[in-house]
């Protein structure tokens, strides 16, 4: 597309489309600061935990320290390709998207030296957490440096919005909850899953809407999406069970955890084909809510 400037064309910004409103909630509730955080009670809490307890919590916090990372370090090829196509309210949001997710980062690594967990966590990083994020994550955005295509970018954000983030995300917070809420542990902790959860909520919403963009544009890709999910969804069901060998030490229901991750499967699928045959307008103009925005 060639570049011209839109703020001062009589086009302006389109401020009722979706990716405006994500981009105005993102400046209201997506400010927060990690370095605010006084996680004393979380450390006290850690030192009363048994050697499994602390061994489960650790293995999810440092799969979401290395996932807040690798999302950190992808996004970028996809904001490059939004901006070159001139879609200037979707790159406004885009530039929360990616301080949001630097900020993450920092929020799990001031969680670790808070509990004096400082050494190498690789060994939570089982062969399918590896492959997904150190393989099929990074390919998926990687592509988008050369390959603009609607079909790059649907692999792109199903990879990115719909499995990483709809998906084991939401598994992750669910399995931080089961954990921790029970027993009133580490409070903040559980008090910046909850800021997280809600950063991730627009990141979803807007992951969504572009596949419904691209499917509105050029609906061969829902099959593509659909081959693409199914073929994710054994790597998280691999990645619960490589999880829970051992059983919970918090006695979390671990069928519980897998019914949560195959329904967010089905969800994120149910959404994407609910927007078949919608006009782009349609697309354009709906409510955060109905994309699930908290």
């Amino acid at each position: 597309m060639e570049n011209r400037i839109l703020t001062t064309s009589s086009r302006g910004l389109l401020e009722d489309s979706l990716p405006f409103r994500l981009f105005q909630k993102a400046k209201r509730f997506g400010v927060w600061n990690p370095s605010d955080f006084d996680f004393t009670q979380d450390a006290n809490d850690w030192q009363n935990f048994t050697a499994e307890q602390r061994d489960d919590i650790l293995r999810l916090i440092s799969q979401f320290q290395a996932g807040e990372e690798a999302v950190t370090r992808d996004l970028l090829p996809l904001m490059m390709v939004i901006a070159k196509e001139g879609r200037l309210e979707e790159e406004m949001f885009l530039t929360t998207f990616l301080f949001e997710e630097a900020k993450h980062t920092e929020f799990f690594r001031l969680v670790l030296n808070a509990i004096g967990e400082k050494g190498d966590l690789s060994r939570y990083h089982t062969a399918t957490y590896n492959t997904i994020f150190n393989e099929i994550l990074p390919a998926a955005m990687e592509r988008l440096v050369d390959d603009h295509t609607p079909e790059a970018l649907a692999e792109a954000s199903t990879v990115y919005n719909m499995f990483v983030e709809g998906v084991l995300a939401e598994t992750g917070y669910y399995a931080f909850y089961q954990s921790l809420e029970q027993i009133g542990a580490m409070p903040n902790l559980l008090k910046g899953i909850g800021l997280l959860k809600k950063d991730e909520s627009r990141h979803i919403a807007y992951g969504t809407f572009l596949l419904q963009r691209l499917i509105s544009e050029h609906p061969h890709i829902f099959d593509m999406v659909a081959t693409k999910m199914e073929e994710l969804t054994p790597l998280a069901i691999q990645l619960n069970q490589e999880g829970i060998v051992n059983g919970s030490s918090f006695g979390n229901d671990v069928e519980e955890t897998m019914n949560f991750t195959m329904k967010q499967l089905s969800v994120r699928m149910e959404i994407l084909a609910r927007s078949q045959g919608k006009k782009i307008d349609e697309i354009y103009k709906q409510k955060e809510s109905e994309m699930g925005v908290v």
